[in-house]
């Protein structure tokens, strides 16, 4: 099981948008290297205003490109790096992935899925409205957030548009992803 990946972004100053990068640098332990997200601990502003020592879940932030496909036909234009995501993919299921799930971005680099990412209220400065489009409903009424997965990373290394993406299940019983 395996995809591609879009683009990459990052940005070294805190905002919402990340621009569109050639490649990303991915530091084992730390995250995307020159990104204001790096770090061992929390580097959210919301999260370090309640405890600036949590370990950082939130290192490398992937979305699938599906995504933009499917708000386009609700009238929204988003592209990658605009929902400040890392890593955009195409063609894995990143929402149903469990938590513990290793991805191998291209040839060296390899991140933890650590739960999901909460859509942020930000979202609807891209157009009103589309914060309600990151919160799916399944069948039995319970809220499913679509913005994304939240990873560590493992091993460190260069990701670029056009690397393979694979996917590594872990063993035994799968545990839902959970926001992070």
């Amino acid at each position: 099981m395996g995809g591609a990946i879009a683009a990459v972004s990052s940005n070294g100053t805190y905002s919402f948008t990340k621009p569109n990068r050639e490649s990303i640098m991915l530091l084992a332990g730390l995250g995307v290297e020159g990104d204001v997200h790096a770090g061992t601990t929390v580097k959210h502003r919301f999260r370090m205003r309640r405890d600036p020592s949590q370990p950082n879940l939130r290192q490398v932030h992937l979305i699938h490109e599906e995504l933009f496909d499917e708000v386009r036909g609700a009238g929204f234009e988003v592209a990658a790096g605009q929902l400040g995501e890392n890593v955009t993919t195409r063609g894995i299921d990143l929402l149903g992935l469990p938590a513990g799930t290793l991805l191998r971005l291209g040839a060296e680099a390899v991140v933890e899925v650590t739960g999901l990412r909460n859509p942020c209220a930000q979202i609807d400065t891209l157009g009103k409205g589309l914060m309600r489009e990151m919160v799916g409903r399944d069948e039995d009424g319970t809220a499913r957030f679509r913005s994304g997965i939240m990873s560590v990373v493992v091993t460190g290394g260069t990701v670029r548009p056009g690397d393979p993406v694979e996917v590594l299940l872990p063993e035994g019983p799968h545990v839902p992803l959970e926001i992070v």
